[in-house]
């Protein structure tokens, strides 16, 4: 049986699927000779760990406990009196975590970030160098400035981040397989927000653009504060990682990013109930009219990455009623690719491209894929 240590940072919504999704599978993996030993977990603010990283383990009735804390919306501070682990917080939690990174080159140790944070890079890059894997679903490292993603990205075989573009969709691993069969790739256009999708496949039945964004954030499918999702920030990011997988040498600020509301209704601006009742209506007419117009063209509208030899951008564009691009509905994501291969006929990866669950099991997979890196 191979042991493969974890160390999970980010105890949110996709690290406690993962912990479950790791509990059980447990009888799956163990005909497949693997064991997955989580040695810790940690937030912004704690850590519980196993007090012999190299032998021991978070037994799976604690990792359980320890997603029930965290959805009640605890502290892993809370787990301080369980008798199973070392627990720590403030300061001392990046310390520790570094030192357990020590560890890695011994032991095949995964580090494994679900977080949502931008400031897990500074830990990131030093476990890199100690010699650990690391696994992310958070995008935020891969879209730092150039110096810090080339340290990050300097041992490409112990890293793997497929959940951070398009969930657990293959698209990381297919493009990655395209560029190593020496195929160029000469442009990538794709619908990778689940909440877009929806919104612009909805307008386009007729509903208004408010009414729609409105049923959006009631049905669970926007964040708390829907100008996250219709600012685009999430899809350029994702745009970013597949730009720089392509050997760009760009930064989010290089790129042309179209947000769906204007400066004036931005949160820092407008309140949050004011923007849902009496911005998002000044929208309606704006957004009917681009909708008419592509229609005229026989298109239809789609808000996508497009990613060229000239261009890295996110915005709506029209896109033709009878493509991969011009046929989705709902929440799904899609992503075409073109190449000398793939010239006229691209490569369409499709599915749901959201979702804690989907994430996870992207997540999941990406750790089994580095168990052959080690002994």
């Amino acid at each position: 049986m191979k042991n493969l240590p974890v160390f999970l940072m980010g105890s949110g919504g996709v690290g406690r699927q993962l912990l479950q999704h790791i509990v059980s599978c447990r009888s799956l993996h163990a005909k497949q000779g693997v064991h997955l030993r989580v040695v810790g977990v940690c937030d912004s603010k704690s850590l519980v760990v196993v007090a012999d990283v190299l032998t021991a383990e978070l037994d799976d009735s604690f990792l359980l406990e320890v997603c029930r804390v965290k959805s009640n919306g605890s502290s892993l501070q809370t787990l301080a009196n369980s008798g199973v682990c070392q627990v720590f917080s403030g300061p001392e939690v990046i310390r520790k975590v570094i030192d357990i990174g020590r560890l890695g080159k011994s032991t095949g140790l995964a580090f494994v970030d679900c977080s949502a944070s931008a400031e897990t890079i500074g830990v990131l890059n030093q476990v890199v160098d100690f010699g650990c894997c690391v696994v992310l679903a958070n995008k935020k490292p891969l879209t730092v400035q150039m110096e810090d993603y080339d340290k990050l990205v300097s041992h490409p075989r112990r890293l793997r981040h497929e959940s951070t573009v398009g969930a657990g969709l293959p698209v990381i691993a297919s493009l990655n397989r395209i560029i190593s069969s020496g195929d160029p790739v000469n442009r990538i256009i794709g619908s990778l927000s689940g909440t877009l999708g929806y919104v612009m496949s909805e307008v386009e039945d007729g509903t208004p653009f408010s009414q729609v964004v409105n049923a959006a954030k009631s049905h669970g499918y926007t964040e708390p504060d829907p100008r996250d999702d219709l600012g685009g920030m999430d899809v350029a990011r994702k745009a970013l990682i597949l730009a720089r997988l392509l050997g760009r040498r760009l930064n989010l600020d290089n790129m042309k990013i179209e947000s769906l509301y204007p400066e004036e209704m931005g949160p820092d601006v407008m309140p949050l109930e004011d923007f849902l009742v009496n911005g998002l209506p000044l929208l309606d007419q704006k957004i009917e009219d681009r909708i008419k117009q592509a229609s005229a063209n026989g298109n239809v509208l789609r808000y996508v990455c497009l990613i060229d030899d000239a261009r890295c951008e996110v915005g709506i564009q029209e896109v033709p009623k009878d493509s991969a691009l011009g046929r989705l509905r709902g929440s799904d994501n899609v992503v075409e690719i073109y190449s000398r291969c793939y010239e006229k006929q691209p490569l369409v990866i499709q599915g749901a491209g959201a979702g804690n669950d989907t994430t996870a099991a992207g997540v999941l997979a990406d750790i089994l894929d580095i168990q052959d890196l080690f002994p």
